[in-house]
């Protein structure tokens, strides 16, 4: 039985009778699910809700999977759908579903449908439904026992270790293993992939996150200051010593304290690093007693440590000691497939942080997105999302020109004649296998697995696709 909420449920129906008024349609379904997915609220004009596999059902599921709204031009012509036996029973033509999102989650849609021969949807018809859906969103905000509390929080680093891609299953997996003991973690990684963020997430998941999670660039500091800043110092040790210090190090006793950029540590400070990770104990500078220190040190850099170690900048000895447990971070560009997650998610985070409703992307901007080879990583990637919402004012639809040129080399432009995510979709697998086939030198299998999928699976999308292979 569907639970209707009184008074929010009224107000709910007269905006999607205004719905339905300002944009005709010859079937319309509305549904609202909570965090179980149980549907608390549903209306529908000339659908039977009891048929699963109606159409109806198929453009709702697949709207929410993506995020992203449908407008489909002709069924008919569509291969995804062109088969489905409402389409032929009903003779529909156009198609428009608009899902519900509320704190990045899909908590339901709007879906409207008309007969073929009539007119099809515009995407004037898509920035109403997307326009009429704000008051929509906020009834659903504030009545609806949607999601628990706090889930809207974003400071957690959890949030941001977004993705389904096998290599960063494989570092969550890491992190739950080591986070609970005291063995030094190493991580390295490019610039920009979240190098602090996983060690912060080792820490709050972790025995230690009652304690301080101290953080230090080495490359940020100057050599000479590096050290006191470390090791702390005491009253008279130099020029403007005017009291004790306690140095960071310290201030990370009982909890964990992380190097970042470690190759750029000089010589003589990897040697008094490494005596503490044996010794357990620091010396202040102009100090000649030691001090125990309980910390869990974690590290990281974006070079290559080993080359490192055979130019004699860094020490071997030192190496093995931070390197017990090693966690590497793929690039961006290699794991694309987290991409459409973490867009959603900084989509979300950025217009929460600028109050303004959620937007969307245009499937030409997405598809450049996707393309991109995103050498800054994940920290480039947050850069361009709030870059775009910026420049996109009170826009719906993060289009194509509001891309950096980096992005859009070729300064593509909207176009107002088409907004079907199916079509812009289908377009982009194309270009991708075409591009994967010629890197991997037309070899099946070989592409199959690079790119994620089985050799069957492979040849699945290249049937579907029309793409003929004209080496092995």
């Amino acid at each position: 039985m569907i639970e209707k909420i009184g008074e929010p449920s009224s107000l709910l129906s007269k905006l999607l009778n205004l719905t339905f008024e300002e944009i005709p349609s010859a079937r319309s379904l509305v549904l609202v699910v909570n965090e179980g997915n149980e549907v608390i609220f549903k209306k529908s004009h000339n659908i039977n809700p009891r048929e699963d596999n109606d159409i109806s059902s198929l453009i709702i599921r697949k709207a929410l999977e993506e995020k992203h709204p449908i407008l489909i031009h002709d069924l008919r012509a569509d291969p995804l759908f062109k088969d489905n036996e409402s389409v032929v029973a009903q003779n529909l033509g156009s198609v428009l579903c608009l899902p519900l999102i509320i704190e990045n989650r899909a908590r339901g849609a709007i879906y409207l449908d008309r007969k073929a021969g009539f007119e099809s949807y515009s995407r004037q018809n898509l920035e109403l439904l997307i326009a009429i859906s704000k008051p929509i969103n906020l009834i659903l905000r504030n009545s609806f026992e949607l999601y628990k509390q706090g889930e809207g929080d974003f400071s957690d680093p959890k949030d941001f270790l977004i993705g389904r891609s096998k290599s960063l299953r494989r570092i969550q997996t890491l992190i739950e293993r080591v986070k609970d003991n005291d063995t030094p973690v190493f991580i390295c990684g490019e610039s920009g992939t979240g190098k602090e963020l996983i060690a912060q997430a080792i820490h709050q998941r972790g025995a230690r996150r009652k304690g301080q999670f101290v953080a230090v660039n080495c490359g940020a500091i100057p050599d000479n200051l590096l050290e006191s800043e470390l090791f702390g110092y005491a009253k008279g040790a130099f020029t403007g010593a005017l009291r004790d210090k306690t140095g960071l190090i310290e201030e990370a006793d009982k909890g964990t304290f992380f190097l970042d950029e470690i190759c750029d540590l000089s010589l003589q400070l990897q040697a008094k690093l490494l005596r503490l990770l044996q010794e357990k104990e620091i010396r202040r500078v102009g100090e000649n007693r030691t001090r125990s220190v309980d910390v869990r040190f974690i590290s990281a850099t974006n070079k290559n440590i080993e080359k490192e170690i055979e130019r004699e900048n860094f020490r071997e000895d030192l190496y093995y000691r931070l390197r017990i447990i090693a966690i590497e971070i793929p690039p961006l560009r290699e794991r694309k497939e987290d991409l459409p997650l973490l867009l959603d998610h900084f989509v979300e985070k950025y217009c929460q942080e600028m109050k303004r409703e959620r937007v969307y992307f245009s499937p030409c901007s997405l598809e450049l997105l996707m393309n991109y080879s995103w050498p800054g990583n994940v920290r480039e990637l947050q850069n361009e999302i709030q870059r775009c919402l910026i420049f996109s004012g009170d826009d719906n639809f993060i289009r194509e020109e509001y891309l950096s040129s980096k992005i859009n080399p070729q300064k593509e432009t909207s176009s107002s004649t088409s907004y079907n995510f199916f079509e812009a979709k289908a377009e982009f697998e194309r270009r991708f296998l075409h591009q994967a086939l010629s890197r991997y030198d037309y070899n099946k299998s070989k592409t199959a697995g690079e790119i994620g999928l089985t050799r069957q699976g492979l040849f699945k999308l290249l049937k579907k696709h029309k793409i003929g292979l004209s080496k092995r």
